[in-house]
């Protein structure tokens, strides 16, 4: 098999690079925080386990389906939150510059904890805003439901849709000429016309192969009902009416499977024109009637196999069925001293299923030994009626099956029971030590504390009915199994609130932390610092308000509030910092300029100088407020300068990487567009 041509991101999810570098880091609210790091080897990387094996095979399958369609890859990513960055479009767009991602391939990253999600694309993508917008909102009441492989589904199926749209955009790159521009196009234009044939040309033919498969299906039903009611009878005639009412009712009903088959054939015959999936669904619903038809009969058959058997051997077949009954009715005492015990041990309703079987069964065996007695009259007759024999005979032996049936439900009843009370007793010693650990868990709205004592109340009464001559094995492991779901249910949910609240207390401190220093960066420039920058700010300062006052009432909704405090306090700080960096001529195109810094700069700093600093202010090189110009905090040249160079991150490491990848976005790289959002 030759290798896949498809270009895929390297190597397991963040590990042992991860780990190394220090960018999986564990903060005080004891979460697992991920930076943008390798994507897995496969199309979904789920790095918090929310798929299961089988659930992430099914997503990986359907994203590589999604590509034999579209020919577009869409990579799915899980963490619990995006850090470092926290920006869901800077963390996604980060990631998959790092993968090396391509204009045709995407990438969808969801932060399962912190409910944010984002599709990023290459500024020179295939699919146009409208259409990535469109896959998020597809995506969106799946992320709302943490139905995250129904996520993975609903952006495969939406992806297709926008690739078979009209509107979808072709990557042009700005510049080449007329001509080469006509070949690219047209060549664009071949290929997804070559392949959409390729597809038709296929589904053709599976249809017509279909076709063939159906036909043939319908003539063998048809032969094999024809041929079934002749064999019906020949056996009425050979062993009487009675012996073939079952017989006669199989064959009934594989005719009417074979008449709507033919019924299906015909409209797939008639003039009026059938779609390809009609035709596929009528098609297929034949090859099922037949199968259908084909198990009915089936069925019968043996039963006939059988009778010829019995009929070709009739006495020695007497014999058996006779030694057969004797050993059966041998079990009846051992069956009835057993159910005497039962009884004894348990109560009734623990045996409902077993009251009179032992009577049952020596009836059915009674009425086997009359039909052996019928079936040697018959081959005692002068001459002798063999079918009527064969006929006595296997109604012998199936009664005498039954009889044996019920023998073997009374001697599995007892292990079955002692299993059950077995499995009481495991529940009982998980529930004691569910209880321990629940005592410890934080119960802030008192749901633990009931599940306590309602758990300790059904252990009680598991003892209970497990005790004593009338014991209830049976009602005592339901009781137990909803005590233990109840208990797990409470402590679940209280663990999780007491996590959602340390997560909470983090996100509340970082955005704090974002929003002073933002309002910091702005106070102190803000002579040169526009209304976008202060709007942001004040909107974070809300925001940070809005989640402080909800955080006792509404956890989730204060969560929200700081994490878009978060995030507008970094777009304030952004503006501000391109405000700055834009102001006037007379810094060099820095922060610090070597000389003519006097005006500009008591503009910048707002009056805070009081405007009149001359040619020895900030970053020049007469010493002003910060000092000279070669080892000033802001000056002209500094180490916090250049460091600036590619905007805020929390390391010099992340600021040169995503200069990097600033410079990719102007020569097409990922596109950095707003979408995705909270769900």
């Amino acid at each position: 098999m030759s290798p896949d041509p498809r270009p895929r991101p390297l190597g397991r999810w963040w590990l042992a690079a991860v780990l190394g570098a220090g960018l999986l880091t564990l903060g005080a609210s004891g979460v697992a925080a991920v930076g943008p790091g390798t994507l897995g080897s496969e199309y979904v990387t789920d790095a918090v386990d929310v798929l299961d094996e089988s659930e992430e095979r099914a997503a990986n399958a359907r994203l590589a389906e999604a590509f034999d369609t579209t020919g577009l890859d869409l990579f799915v990513v899980f963490v619990d939150e995006f850090t470092d960055p926290a920006d869901r479009i800077a963390w996604a767009d980060e990631t998959a510059e790092l993968n090396g991602l391509g204009d045709s391939q995407y990438l969808l990253a969801v932060a399962t904890d912190g409910r944010q999600y984002y599709l990023s694309s290459s500024a020179n993508g295939e699919l146009s805003d409208d259409a990535l917008a469109r896959i998020e909102e597809r995506v969106l009441p799946e992320l709302r439901d943490q139905d995250w492989a129904g996520a993975v589904s609903a952006a495969a199926e939406q992806l297709e849709t926008e690739d078979a749209a009209p509107a979808r955009t072709t990557a042009v790159v700005v510049g080449i000429g007329a001509g080469v521009l006509g070949l690219g196009g047209a060549a664009f234009g071949v290929s997804r016309l070559v392949r959409r044939r390729r597809d038709a040309a296929a589904a053709a033919e599976d249809l017509a192969q279909l076709e063939r498969a159906s036909g043939s299906a319908l003539v063998a039903a048809d032969d094999a009902v024809k041929s079934s009611a002749q064999e019906l009878e020949f056996a009425r005639a050979q062993f009487g009416d009675a012996s073939v009412s079952a017989s006669a009712e199989a064959v009934e009903t594989a005719r009417a499977r074979l008449l709507e088959a033919f019924a299906l054939r015909q409209q797939l015959d008639d003039a009026t024109p059938d779609t390809d999936a009609q035709q596929r669904e009528w098609l297929q619903r034949i090859m099922e009637l037949c199968a259908a038809v084909d198990e009915v009969l089936d069925a019968q058959a043996d039963a006939f196999a059988r009778l010829r058997a019995i009929e070709q051997n009739a006495p020695a077949a007497l014999a058996e069925a006779a030694a057969r009954r004797e050993q059966a009715g041998a079990r009846g005492a051992q069956s009835r001293a057993e159910l005497e015990r039962l009884t004894a041990a348990y109560a009734a309703d623990e045996l409902g299923a077993l009251d009179g079987a032992v009577q049952q069964a020596e009836q059915l065996l009674a009425f086997a030994e009359d039909r052996e007695r019928a079936a040697s009259t018959a081959l005692g007759a002068a001459p002798p009626d063999s079918g009527a024999a064969a006929v006595a005979i296997r109604e012998a032996e199936a009664a005498v099956a039954q009889a044996d049936e019920i023998h073997r439900a009374i001697a599995a009843r007892g292990p079955e029971l002692a299993s059950i009370e077995a499995r009481c007793a495991e529940l009982i010693g998980e529930l004691e030590a569910d209880v321990s650990t629940a005592r410890a868990v934080p119960d802030a709205d008192g749901r633990v504390a009931a599940a306590i004592t309602a758990t300790q109340e059904r252990i009680a009464q598991a003892r209970h009915d497990l005790s004593g001559a009338e014991r209830r094995p049976g009602r005592a492991v339901q009781a137990l199994e909803t005590a233990n779901a109840q208990i797990d249910g409470a402590v679940h949910s209280a663990q999780q609130a007491e996590r959602a609240r340390r997560l909470l207390d983090a996100q509340m401190a970082q955005a704090d932390s974002q929003v002073r220093q933002a309002e910091a960066f702005i106070d102190a420039r803000r002579g040169a610092v526009g209304s976008r920058a202060r709007t942001r700010a004040a909107e974070a300062r809300a925001a940070l308000a809005r989640a402080d006052a909800a955080r006792s009432a509404n956890p989730e909704s204060a969560l929200s509030d700081a994490q878009r405090a978060s995030s507008l306090a970094a777009e304030a700080l952004s503006a501000a910092q391109s405000d700055v960096s834009g102001f006037g001529t007379g810094f060099g195109g820095g922060y610090g300029g070597a000389s003519s810094a006097g005006g500009d700069l008591a503009a910048v700093l707002g009056g805070i100088l009081g405007g009149g600093n001359g040619g020895s202010g900030y970053g020049g090189s007469g010493g002003g407020f910060w000092g000279g110009g070669s080892s000033g905090s802001w000056g002209g040249g500094s180490r916090r300068s250049s460091g600036r160079s590619g905007g805020f991150s929390r390391s010099s490491g992340r600021s040169s990487r995503r200069s990097g990848g600033s410079s990719r976005r102007s020569s097409g790289g990922r596109s950095g567009r707003r979408g995705g959002g909270r769900f």
